[in-house]
């Protein structure tokens, strides 16, 4: 599972973390999220929630890390129509695609990672191993087949709680519910996770075709945008330089 360690700066790819750790990190996020979104005097939506932005002290306790993306919800009974910024994977349908922003696009951005901490797979790159875009949509269509605790990494072995696993699967599932009015808050999250709620008060959506269908769209309007994009900015330094060179332009970094 690729971490960041907060305490040194320090990249690690590879660290085996027991399910008690993992339920921890998730814990983590959803208190640090809960405290951006409903607790703060500065209502802040992260924009950016994923595994790479989660750092772990020496203690392997999380910390939401790369604010560089956030934006402050100042009507907390509207949303913010901005342009649209993020990495591909973790960006909530709505927001992907008509720029609609709330805190629910954190909420989404969230259950993608809780099912990148239980599986040890990363979201993004899944598309590469699988006939599936993402690792949500194959969650989706294990959660169809009553098979969804094959997601659980399969280096822990039987060194976890299968109803534990299944509560964070399902949760994350809730939170990816492709209408944001359907996800929870985060202080909602928060409550299940340190157990003084039950999952039972929320349902998990069933991933309706078309639902799939926004997914894969949502990835290739991504995908077309950004080329163009670059493009642009491209073409743009060519001629501030005087190059005729596509290769010799300074092309900014996108994330993925």
């Amino acid at each position: 599972m690729r971490i960041n360690w907060a305490s040194t700066g320090r990249e690690q790819y590879q660290l085996r973390l027991d399910w008690q750790t993992r339920c921890n990190i998730c814990l983590g996020i959803a208190r640090g999220l809960a405290y951006l979104h409903e607790e703060s005097r500065l209502k802040i939506i992260h924009r950016d929630i994923k595994a790479t932005n989660i750092l772990l002290d020496r203690n392997l306790n999380a910390k939401i890390s790369d604010f560089g993306l956030a934006k402050l919800d100042e009507d907390e009974n509207s949303h913010i129509s901005t342009r649209l910024v993020g990495t591909r994977g973790y960006m909530a349908p709505e927001y992907a695609t008509r720029g609609y922003l709330t805190d629910k696009a954190d909420v989404y951005s969230f259950g993608v990672v809780i099912l990148e901490i239980v599986s040890g797979i990363c979201n993004a790159n899944y598309w590469q191993k699988k006939d599936f875009t993402f690792l949500l949509d194959w969650a989706y269509v294990l959660q169809e087949q009553g098979r969804l605790l094959e997601l659980v990494d399969p280096s822990l072995g039987s060194e976890f709680s299968k109803e534990e696993a299944m509560k964070m699967l399902k949760l994350a599932l809730i939170c990816t519910n492709p209408s944001p009015t359907q996800r929870p808050t985060m202080s909602n999250l928060l409550s299940i996770l340190e157990g003084k709620t039950s999952t039972e008060l929320l349902s998990v959506a069933h991933a309706s075709s078309k639902s799939m269908d926004l997914r894969f769209q949502v990835s290739e309007d991504f995908r077309s945008e950004r080329q163009s994009s670059m493009e642009i900015l491209a073409a743009e330094e060519i001629s501030k330089e005087g190059s005729s060179l596509l290769s010799s332009a300074r092309i900014p970094h996108v994330s993925e």
